[in-house]
């Protein structure tokens, strides 16, 4: 598995217990997202064409706490293209163990300029299967 993004645990993402705090995985996950959609589709483009990316969906399992001074490797990788929506797999793990410490299911359409979620055909499609193939490593 590669890697879209690396994140230094720092004491501001951590709650009471000293730990990443729930919330903060959404902010994780959502950077290592925009990394790999940055690297791989033209945003201006779409932008240009009036289309956009709106999750609608995201699932998180947490499964072990990660303390301040730990570092996280995030990984992205496209699952499933419907007619009018997708699904990433993202997770979030301790990069010295590779043991996972939270995984998550995001489901997102593609919009147009009114907000509406279009047709998953076409070139959306083909810039959305450049998302399959991981980043390298960090």
């Amino acid at each position: 598995m590669s890697f879209d993004n690396e994140i230094k645990i720092r004491g501001y993402h951590a709650d009471f217990y000293g730990h990443v705090n729930n919330a903060r995985y959404l902010e994780f996950f959502e950077e290592a997202r925009w990394t790999g959609l940055e690297s791989k589709v033209d945003l201006i483009a779409w932008s240009k064409k009036g289309l956009g990316f709106l999750v609608v969906n995201i699932n998180i399992n947490y499964r072990k706490a990660v303390p301040v001074g730990e570092t996280l490797l995030i990984s992205t990788e496209l699952v499933e293209v419907g007619n009018r929506s997708a699904v990433l797999r993202q997770e979030a793990v301790f990069k010295e163990s590779r043991k996972v410490a939270a995984d998550c299911l995001v489901t997102f359409v593609i919009i147009d300029k009114t907000g509406r979620a279009v047709e998953i055909t076409g070139d959306i499609k083909k810039d959305l299967e450049k998302l399959e193939v991981s980043a390298q490593p960090a």
